[in-house]
């Protein structure tokens, strides 16, 4: 049995989707991350950068328990675990790799980036809200452009890859984003959001987020809560 430590937003939603793919058992643990669940020691004892998803995986290497945050991390793991979503040819490997670490490192911190100028930012910095705008733009020119040679980003398979880079481009309105510009990843879009797994996976907790921000919701997420020590 696996737990799951997560909410309902794109890095948590990765990890849903991909336990739904691999038809691990799995439990819920809800971090309400506007009420400050994240902050919580048994939390930080698995996640010490106060951060969602994390898993507990009871039966882990060597029959004994594993802790991991980091959604990345935990796909990779995962993906080892199961055999699945992870080519075992090493040049379909590393194809798979970098565009796990391209979403890591670029999609989603540009994109959460461009959601909070866009979105949650109390005060419309134009400067920023034109700098992540255009780098989303940038980004999802990327992936149009390896979508127009191979069905999926890494090839022709569906790997973590795209289970990464998925839920971060279900908001591609609030990002400023038209996705009929993007003809590829608009096609690529819509087959990974019609995948039986995918539709479960996204509706885990979603029921449980709140559609509007509140005051306490706004610091916990973006005040002196997120940066003093704990």
């Amino acid at each position: 049995m696996i737990d799951v430590y997560s909410w309902a937003t794109p890095n948590g939603h990765k990890v849903h989707i991909m336990l739904e793919e691999t038809g691990l058992e799995y439990r819920v643990h809800a971090i309400d991350i506007g009420a400050g669940d994240q902050f919580k020691a048994e939390f930080l004892a698995i996640s010490p950068n106060n951060k969602i998803p994390a898993i507990v995986d009871a039966d882990g290497p060597g029959g004994k328990p594993i802790s991991l945050f980091e959604s990345g991390a935990i796909l990779l793991y995962l993906a080892e675990k199961t055999g699945k979503f992870l080519p075992a040819d090493p040049v379909a490997r590393y194809s798979t790799l970098q565009w796990l670490m391209f979403q890591m490192g670029g999609i989603g911190p540009m994109l959460g980036q461009t959601h909070h100028f866009r979105v949650y930012a109390p005060e419309k910095i134009e400067y920023a809200i034109n700098r992540y705008t255009n780098e989303a733009k940038r980004l999802y020119g990327v992936m149009d452009t390896q979508l127009s040679k191979t069905r999926y980003l890494a090839g022709d398979d569906y790997t973590i890859a795209d289970i990464a880079a998925f839920p971060w481009t279900r908001s591609w309105q609030n990002q400023g984003i038209e996705l009929s510009e993007f003809p590829n990843v608009k096609r690529w879009h819509e087959a990974i959001a019609a995948r039986p797994a995918v539709v479960r996976g996204v509706e885990v907790l979603s029921s449980a987020r709140r559609p509007l921000m509140d005051d306490k919701a706004r610091e916990m997420l973006f005040g002196a809560t997120q940066y003093a020590k704990h």
